[in-house]
């Protein structure tokens, strides 16, 4: 038996080069750039949100194994703003449907001067044979000052994912 090459084919100079730009663009690949939001964090209105990392905080027993997971969130605001943050936390299964942990909102308000703070949002993962994978979506939305003029919800973020052992 013996293997043959199919013959190679040649694309004109202005077709390779007309190439290149459609996929920096995206728009050849499509189904890659939609595969799920990329981990990194979001600014609107002066405010900036990061979705941190997953850490373990500690072990205990009811009825099973579980570990308490805190899914952490930085918030940065510059001046009078009100921040809405909507979080979803899920265990990273792989080749199948992700199971959701749950999900939380939240509030936080800033005065006139710039400030940062950390939100801890604690959920427990039943620990299985090996690690367990999880993450976090946020979204949120700014108001600036005291009135009802809440920019649009955010595209949703993901954090790193944690192995939790």
């Amino acid at each position: 038996m013996s293997i043959t090459n199919s013959p190679r084919k040649t694309h004109s100079r202005a077709a390779r080069f007309a190439l290149i730009p459609a996929v920096a663009l995206g728009l050849i690949g499509g189904p890659i750039a939609a595969a799920g939001p990329a981990v990194a964090s979001t600014s609107e209105r002066g405010c900036t949100v990061d979705p941190l990392k997953p850490v373990k905080q500690d072990n205990w027993r009811r009825g099973g194994d579980r570990t308490t997971v805190d899914f952490r969130i930085h918030v940065d605001c510059n001046g009078n703003k009100t921040v809405q943050i909507r979080q979803l936390r899920f265990e990273n299964d792989r080749g199948r449907h992700d199971d959701f942990l749950g999900r939380s909102t939240f509030w936080k308000s800033f005065d006139r001067h710039n400030d940062a703070v950390r939100i801890h949002s604690y959920d427990h993962v039943w620990n299985g044979p090996g690690r367990e994978e999880v993450y976090q979506l946020v979204s949120f939305r700014v108001r600036s000052g005291n009135g009802d003029n809440w920019s649009d919800w955010t595209r949703w973020e993901k954090s790193e994912v944690a192995r939790i052992h």
